[in-house]
């Protein structure tokens, strides 16, 4: 049976694409990460389920294919942070309808790469749930959430499919959520994610990596997405200081804004809305 059909092929690819990540993160850029081959003999999965997650690493530039020599730790990402000034950071609602159809539901260990994100140990439980989000009935975007299983007792498919979490978290967990952050990628849907959201394989999509915390500063859950490219945006809205002092370093760069247009050091106050587009 293909693996991207079977039961429970959600949560398989997830844990060999966390396994491989947490490969990764333990080495230096260049260094090789064992063949397929043996990543299959180790993990106990097919070629293709391997093959799978490998293909989205190496889109996301996490992993560099060599032919002849196999595969390398890419090089690191230059990253650019939009800072907000408390409060300032606000994130409206996307426009449509918008709901979710459960593809998996469960509660395993944290594993490493989890654990170490929600400061917990790998042996301790949370539950992992894949969801497919839909705006109007079209599918938008695969969801995969991981939550501390203390915190969300009795938590139910049913909750996961209706309604906001966040509100199932507080009205009926007691968990109040106060920070998120939050990455975005520009990347491609693999073949099981693009059969899911009904796009060709290869589409440019957008992965999205979220870290959300509680009033208390303690990780709540940790979530990766991959959007649809073609129906969703961000747009961003700037607020630029037009009396601050230039920075000492000329050369900054903010997203969006040419280097030396924009050169003081105070924060920029942002707020971030995603827009689902027509077709």
């Amino acid at each position: 049976m293909d693996d991207n059909r079977s039961p429970g092929a959600v949560l398989k690819r997830e844990r060999v694409r966390d396994f491989v990540l947490e490969l990764i993160e333990s080495r230096e850029a260049g260094d090789a990460i064992p063949s397929e081959r043996s990543l299959c003999a180790q993990l106990g999965v097919s070629r293709p389920t391997l093959r799978a997650a490998v293909d989205e690493l190496v889109a996301a530039g996490l992993l560099v294919r060599e032919h002849g020599r196999g595969m390398f730790v890419a090089p690191e990402k230059i990253t650019q942070e939009l800072v907000s000034e408390p409060q300032a950071l606000t994130a409206p609602q996307a426009s449509g309808t918008w709901t979710s159809r459960l593809l998996e539901f469960t509660t395993l260990p944290a594993g490493a790469r989890v654990g170490r994100r929600l400061r917990m140990s790998p042996s301790t439980e949370v539950v992992y749930v894949a969801r497919l989000r839909l705006v109007d009935g079209a599918p938008m975007a695969v969801e995969h959430l991981h939550l501390k299983a203390e915190l969300v007792p009795g938590l139910s498919a049913r909750e996961l499919e209706q309604g906001d979490l966040y509100a199932h978290l507080r009205e009926r967990h007691g968990v109040r959520v106060h920070e998120a952050v939050q990455t975005i990628e520009p990347t491609v849907a693999t073949r099981a994610e693009a059969r899911l959201l009904e796009v060709p394989e290869l589409s440019p999509a957008l992965l999205f990596e979220r870290l959300t915390t509680d009033t208390t500063g303690q990780p709540v859950e940790y979530v990766h997405s991959l959007y649809r490219g073609d129906r969703y945006r961000i747009v961003s809205r700037l607020t630029l200081s037009a009396t601050a002092a230039p920075a000492d370093n000329p050369s900054g760069h903010h997203p969006g804004i040419p280097p030396g247009d924009f050169t003081h050091p105070e924060p920029v106050a942002s707020s971030t809305v995603g827009d689902v587009q027509d077709r």
